[in-house]
């Protein structure tokens, strides 16, 4: 039997037998089609069942290659690797054709995107600007002082949420803020006089402020829903023309590359972020990198 016999069987056993959707069965079959096209034209003829199960792993690493060169990343080529993988599977158990090297062969990594920083501008309008959303002047005190912290110390979302007022810092008290992150860790940050202005003013309105009261509250006097202040950025970005990724994670993806920008080493960052790892902290060089290139690519006379 010719590959693309067994190829055919295969998408009808997945569509009847698994029962798998119409795309489904469409994507296999494309995966698996481009990579009996390639062994066709590596091998110099249509491969039989025989040939499919003598691929060596140089045979499938020339694959691999190929999509690479046509500019397939490597989340795509992990899909097709295993696409293939579920072919030959079942053609080890419907026509005991068995290819150890399939299996053994590594699959792509996908990387990690980079980071999406927003630009200092733009950062700073959510900061000071965020409280226009609302109309009510409670709530603008409120939103003001949550974005300028999360910018302004780069805390995670669900850190600043996590406060309670005892943990407030303001004016002419200790610049330092205690964090409890991932994993229970533990941290200290600096606070920015702005952000503690701003926190002192929201405290004006705020209607609990026993010590062990939520720091940043809901309409219902419970502490903030993450989801409301998502919704709350949503809205001012839309008002505001900023891109869909200005989400409240980007601000602290933001405060990062902006202070790597401004020359803080990657090890104060780390530490300022809360990272068990520095290599998560290098994510932020990329970020750096790629922003420089793009003034280059801009700027310089043969860009």
């Amino acid at each position: 039997m010719l590959a693309e016999a067994a190829r055919q069987e295969f998408l009808a056993w997945l569509s009847h037998e698994r029962r798998a959707s119409p795309l489904t069965v469409e994507a296999y079959g494309r995966d698996i089609g481009a990579f009996l096209g390639f062994q066709t034209r590596h091998l110099g003829a249509e491969p039989d069942l025989a040939a499919l199960a003598a691929l060596t792993a140089a045979d499938l690493r020339a694959w691999l290659a190929d999509e690479a060169g046509d500019g397939k990343g490597n989340a795509t080529r992990a899909r097709h690797l295993s696409a293939v993988r579920s072919f030959f599977r079942w053609l080890a158990r419907h026509h005991g054709v068995s290819n150890a090297q399939v299996a053994l062969l590594a699959t792509p990594r996908a990387r990690k995107p980079l980071a999406k920083a927003l630009s200092v501008t733009q950062a700073k309008a959510v900061a000071q600007d965020i409280g226009e959303v609302s109309d009510d002047a409670a709530i603008q005190a409120r939103d003001t002082a949550l974005f300028s912290l999360l910018y302004g110390s780069g805390l995670r979302i669900a850190e600043a949420l996590a406060l309670n007022v005892a943990d407030a810092p303001l004016p002419g008290s200790d610049a330092m803020l205690r964090v409890i992150g991932k994993g229970a860790k533990e941290r200290i940050v600096p606070v920015l006089p702005a952000v503690r202005s701003a926190i002192a003013a929201w405290l004006r309105h705020h209607p609990d402020r026993q010590p062990g009261a939520p720091l940043f509250l809901g309409a219902r006097g419970e502490r903030l829903n993450p989801g409301v202040a998502q919704r709350t950025l949503r809205n001012f970005r839309r008002l505001n023309g900023l891109p869909e990724h200005a989400t409240p994670h980007a601000l602290r993806h933001s405060f990062a590359t902006h202070l790597l920008a401004a020359g803080a080493d990657l090890r104060s960052i780390q530490d300022l972020l809360g990272h068990a790892s520095l290599s998560t902290t290098q994510r932020y060089t990329s970020v750096e990198t790629e922003r420089l290139m793009e003034v280059w690519r801009k700027t310089h006379p043969r860009g």
